[in-house]
């Protein structure tokens, strides 16, 4: 493509990120609708669009919107995660999907390991201690039963962000452990085969896997029990991994100490057992949300759509797809 504005059209259902569509307005035909859904999609939609750019975490670009679009070639989504896109169904009709990884993976790390500083030390409360004015009025905020020191780290998810997570704790001095489906090749943390074998064998898990079916509720009442009453569980993966009704019993009961949480199972809603207790700390899904990593990830949408309708290379293909690219290189 040269800098002429493409004649390709490309559907924005429902919200996006305001740089993406209009990088995607001044390089593309662009089309919107109120939100994801074929029932809205007009005949000229159905025979013109050639690629899609979608919340790719929360709008289900899924089958039937799949199959509604015949000419349909690319679906760029916003966010590392793509829970929502039918990944698999798109590369069966031989269309390639795109995530954003990569340009995050430094900003979820920091938050993830601010947030598990926050719940050991409980930063905010003493935070809201000191805006309250009992500082001043009722003396020292009282010392924090738990520590970082001496943590073991079990990481749920060892891919890029578990990596920047795993690299950033070890530079603390903790010792740090892993679960995946299959040990990564060359890496020196101790591997555990089952996730209850391994929170069974640290006191601190971290969640970093993505959502689906088969993460879905993983992180449930056998393993906070394994994790135990020093335990402190900390998610900035998907909400959906986790039982929020065990983890909320857990955390009342003692089964674990504390947790701290940037996503949850039904985004915005947050469940009031949560919300009421003190041992949780909870952040609205803030992990990547900074100006400089969402323009990033708003550009690599974009730069994946221009990357395949220019030269048939997408930049990011998620592994559903990977097949596509060796018809098309």
């Amino acid at each position: 493509m040269n800098d002429e504005k493409s004649p390709v059209t490309i559907l924005v259902p429902g919200w996006m990120h305001e740089r993406s569509v209009q990088r995607i307005d001044a390089a593309f035909r662009m089309v919107r609708t109120e939100r994801v859904d074929p029932a809205l999609l007009t005949s000229e939609m159905k025979r013109d669009v050639r690629g899609i750019a979608a919340m790719g975490f929360r709008e289900p670009v899924d089958a039937a919107l799949i199959d509604a679009l015949p000419n349909l070639e690319i679906i760029a989504s916003f966010g590392v995660g793509y829970d929502a896109v039918d990944a698999r169904h798109a590369g069966g009709k031989g269309i390639v999907v795109t995530n954003t990884p990569d340009v995050l993976t430094e900003e979820v790390a920091d938050t993830a390991v601010g947030l598990l500083i926050n719940t050991v030390r409980e930063l905010p409360r003493a935070e809201a201690y000191l805006r309250a004015g009992r500082w001043e009025r009722d003396g020292n905020y009282p010392l924090t039963p738990m520590t970082l020191r001496g943590r073991h780290v079990g990481i749920y998810g060892m891919g890029r962000i578990g990596m920047a997570i795993a690299k950033r704790l070890e530079a603390f001095g903790l010792t740090i452990a892993y679960h995946n489906r299959r040990p990564v090749e060359g890496l020196g943390y101790a591997y555990h085969a089952s996730l209850e074998d391994m929170a069974r064998a640290v006191d601190t898990l971290i969640c970093v896997v993505p959502g689906g079916a088969a993460t879905e509720k993983t992180v449930n009442a056998a393993i906070f029990r394994a994790l135990g009453p020093d335990g402190v569980f900390i998610n900035i993966g998907r909400g959906s991994t986790v039982d929020e009704e065990a983890l909320a019993s857990a955390l009342r009961d003692g089964t674990i100490r504390a947790a701290g949480l940037d996503v949850f199972a039904n985004e915005p809603h947050v469940p009031q057992a949560l919300i009421d207790l003190p041992n949780a700390v909870l952040l609205p899904h803030v992990a990547s949300a900074s100006v400089h990593t969402r323009n990033a990830m708003a550009d690599l949408v974009v730069d994946n759509l221009i990357s395949w309708f220019s030269a048939r290379k997408p930049m990011t293909p998620v592994a559903e797809t990977a097949h596509i690219l060796a018809k098309t290189t």
